[in-house]
């Protein structure tokens, strides 16, 4: 068995690829992999740190507005895209896959859409709620297009096509208990764990309201709170909290990280999550039944992280808050209250977990598999 995985521009489109290709290794051994993304993509350094081989090709996105600088780039994405299609031709011709799946980002166009057409089998996954340019314009030539959601189908023209899969989380989350997780911590003394993340886009306002929120919480020490900074914040944040009396040293409650390199000890112990509204966020939190507050970030093309939190929002598994107008004390207020509140907690985490899925990366791999055969 012969396999191309094709993916890029976020991590999220590139952990389900490793997430399906790792297991699809351990059911057979010797299926060769193939992974195809951007010349200069993030994938590249993704794939560079493991053990399969990645080819590129030439591409580049397309901007939606009409200033005369967005449209010279288009030119030049157009113009790319005519390079890709040679190149992916030669990949098909080079490799020969018996089975192509690309999982999103715009450097899976030219792979998928150009090997269906020469009749090999393939599919796509699309870890958003609402599919994105490159999904949309794939679904005419993939014969399977994988979601996490059901409330995913209606975005599609073809409803036939679609399967409910979920999104692939990593194993390492669901190896304890929540109760293993805090004995782990050191924090399994009866008060809740707060966990916070933002990442890097929009990190900067984010962790100014956590500024504020953290020294509220260093009034009392009301519950345990893990904040994962970001490398672009980190300085800022220990001005911030200087600025606010707060030594962290005082508080040994407040756990305030550059980055939480133990995450799935963290979000299994979490009884409650503050974050943006990424696809791979959404599924581990789904995943693993935590109830959250989500602040989509506004800088994320086409509203995609607005619409997730929505999906979460009108399940009734998160409080979905927008940005602007958000400050830290309304941000820990709302933490507040539905700590505070058991039976709405538990509600919001039977809510959560009702979205969950699992096991996808094995219902993505009988998906695919089933094309192949």
């Amino acid at each position: 068995m012969k396999v191309i995985f094709t993916c890029g521009g976020t991590a999220g489109h590139v952990n389900p690829a490793l997430a399906l290709a790792g297991y699809m290794r351990e059911r057979d051994p010797s299926a060769e992999i193939l992974f195809v993304g951007a010349e200069r993509g993030l994938e590249r350094d993704l794939i560079a740190h493991t053990e399969y081989p990645f080819r590129s090709v030439n591409i580049s996105s397309f901007h939606r507005s009409l200033k005369p600088k967005e449209l010279r780039h288009n030119l030049i994405s157009a113009k790319n895209l005519l390079h890709a299609k040679r190149q992916a031709d030669t990949i098909l011709d080079e490799f020969r896959p018996d089975l192509i799946v690309g999982t999103g980002g715009y450097a899976s166009y030219p792979v998928v859409k150009y090997g269906a057409k020469r009749g090999i089998p393939a599919a796509v996954h699309e870890s958003n709620i609402v599919p994105g340019l490159t999904t949309r314009e794939l679904e005419n030539y993939a014969q399977r297009v994988m979601v996490g959601f059901e409330d995913c189908r209606a975005h599609y023209r073809h409803p036939d096509k679609v399967v409910v899969t979920g999104t692939p989380v990593r194993g390492d989350f669901f190896t304890q208990t929540k109760a293993e997780a805090k004995k782990k911590l050191g924090l399994d003394d009866g008060r809740p764990l707060v966990v916070s993340f933002w990442g890097s886009l929009g990190a900067g306002a984010m962790n100014r309201m956590m500024a504020e929120f953290l020294a509220l919480e260093a009034a009392h020490e009301p519950f345990h709170h893990i904040h994962g900074v970001g490398t672009i914040s980190w300085e800022a944040m220990q001005s911030e909290l200087a600025e606010r009396g707060v030594d962290l040293a005082a508080h040994p409650s407040l756990d305030v990280r550059e980055y939480i390199y133990d995450m799935a000890d963290v979000m299994r112990a979490a009884d409650l999550v503050l974050s943006r509204a990424g696809a791979s966020t959404i599924a581990e939190l789904t995943a693993l039944g935590v109830p959250a507050i989500l602040v989509p970030s506004p800088n994320v093309t086409n509203h995609h992280q607005e619409k997730n939190a929505n999906v979460l929002g009108d399940h009734g598994a998160a409080l979905v808050l927008a940005q602007e107008g958000l400050d830290g004390k309304r941000l820990f207020a709302a933490a507040a209250e539905i700590l505070h509140d058991g039976a709405r907690r538990a509600e919001m985490e039977q809510n959560m977990a009702s979205l969950g899925v699992r096991d996808a990366t094995e219902r993505i791999y009988e998906t695919v598999m089933s094309l192949a055969k």
